[in-house]
């Protein structure tokens, strides 16, 4: 496999990883809008699944962002060469560029205004912890306790020539 399409295939791996995350929140938000916000036309159901629908195709978005940010800013290094502090610095980073975006577009009406501020603190608090957290997922998946006798995923998934190496082929 050529080495743009590993970097696509990890960038689209992390950005499906976050959405999976980031789906339930917004499932929570959907559900905390329609008590605070009664009287929705689609019921609390349909405003629960619309917000989780939105939530995971931006946790989609915000994952590819960062992991585009992280192999721009980090690529020479392997995972256990980064610290956590370091990655969610760079998970901020990609959620800034993700909720600004999102106000740009209109999201949810925000405008440059409190709810758009509001939007874009979200986000980078999201982006923070989702790439705090998918650091811990991939070290967990390196550890042979894991996953008992059996092999573990990262080297599962990866051939030998990739090597630990952080979104890029090769090593």
């Amino acid at each position: 496999m050529s080495t743009w399409l590993q970097r696509l295939r990890g960038a689209i791996g992390m950005g499906v990883t976050w959405a999976a995350g980031w789906a339930p929140i917004g499932a929570a938000v959907g559900a905390v809008l329609h008590v605070v916000l009664p009287g929705s036309p689609i019921g609390m159901g349909g405003v629960i699944v619309l917000n989780a629908a939105t939530f995971a195709v931006l946790g989609l978005l915000g994952g590819v962002i960062f992991a585009t940010v992280l192999r721009l800013a980090e690529g020479h290094h392997r995972f256990d060469e980064l610290s956590l502090p370091r990655f969610a610095i760079w998970g901020a980073l990609g959620g800034l560029v993700l909720g600004s975006a999102a106000v740009t577009a209109g999201l949810w009406g925000a405008s440059f205004g409190r709810l758009g501020a509001g939007m874009v603190c979200a986000s980078a608090f999201l982006g923070a912890v989702s790439a705090a957290g998918s650091l811990l997922l991939a070290r967990s998946a390196d550890a042979p306790e894991t996953l008992g006798a059996g092999i573990g995923v990262a080297r599962a998934l990866r051939s030998e020539t990739e090597g630990s190496y952080l979104l890029r082929g090769g090593g």
